[in-house]
């Protein structure tokens, strides 16, 4: 039982930080119907700018700071100089770009750093709290907690409260009509792709520290299983995608922990295959509810 309870909270930090990447993917794909393959090689872009901060000015949280913002600009200009060229008369057109963009980062990143490991530490310490003699969750898990938290609130007030989220969902699902009543269309997918880079570039920051180190393909396997949430959850449903989140990074955490790491990559993708094969849509998007009504 003691197990089963660390696997569980250790799966839902781990999970957590899916969840932020998840969302980021479900933003860009609202705006444009684009999956967006270059997202973890643009966080981890991000990061490595980050951990230059840091080191030539000894503050992390500068560091954490100029990665939000290397995020936004990255995003729009991503958006502005390369996807908005795009022919999206097919799908597969905004995939190949995509996946031309990693190879670019990567081998600048890979030009300018090298390709070896680099250590990235968190800002907290990860040693968990013991409860009953229980091995639970660690400060910065209740970090991540939070700055997830934060970012789930902050978007659904935006999405719904405020008039640019409005004009935002307007500019995704019907572009011709915004413009014909005045919304600037380009504009707010430019400003899609930002808050869609940043909240990338927030997952990198959380994720690294708990990986091997700062690498530019740091982000490869993480992005596989945000990807995975993101389908699992529905990539129209921003709450599905932090559900699907959660649900990954448990499946990882109780089949790391039971069966040993190396079946976990296989589960993540056994998982992808069967959603995808059962509920296209995901599990908790409404046209797949619609569907089973």
């Amino acid at each position: 039982m003691d197990r089963f309870l660390f696997l569980t909270f250790d799966g839902l930090s781990r999970g957590a930080v899916y969840a932020a990447f998840a969302l980021a993917l479900v933003l860009i794909w609202r705006a444009t119907r684009i999956v967006n393959f270059a997202q973890g090689a643009m966080a981890v872009a991000t990061a490595y700018v980050a951990y230059s901060v840091s080191d030539a000015t000894g503050s992390y949280w500068l560091g954490f700071i100029v990665a939000l913002v290397a995020g936004l600009l990255l995003g729009a200009g991503v958006e502005r100089v390369v996807m908005r060229f795009v022919d999206h008369s097919s799908p597969l057109n905004g995939v190949v770009v995509a996946l031309g963009l990693v190879l670019i980062i990567q081998g600048v990143l890979g030009m300018i750093y090298g390709n070896e490991f680099r250590p990235a530490t968190a800002p907290f310490s990860r040693d968990a709290f013991e409860i009953g003699g229980v091995a639970l969750l660690s400060r910065y898990d209740l970090f991540v907690f939070a700055a997830v938290g934060a970012v789930v609130v902050l978007l659904t007030l935006l999405f719904t409260r405020t008039p640019t989220g409005l004009r935002m969902r307007a500019a995704a699902f019907a572009p011709d009509v915004s413009r014909l009543l005045g919304v600037p269309v380009g504009g707010m997918l430019t400003l899609g792709w930002a808050l869609a880079a940043a909240v990338g570039s927030l997952a990198g920051m959380l994720v690294i520290p708990t990986e091997l180190g700062l690498h530019p393909t740091a982000m490869d396997i993480v992005f596989i299983s945000a990807f995975t949430a993101a389908v699992v959850g529905g990539l129209d449903s921003p709450i599905g995608s932090v559900l699907g989140g959660l649900m990954v990074g448990l499946l990882l955490s109780y089949i790391s922990g039971y069966l040993g790491a190396t079946v976990a990559p296989m589960a993540v993708l056994a998982l992808l295959v069967v959603v995808l094969l059962s509920r296209p849509d995901g599990l908790f998007s409404r046209r797949a509810k619609a569907r089973t009504a």
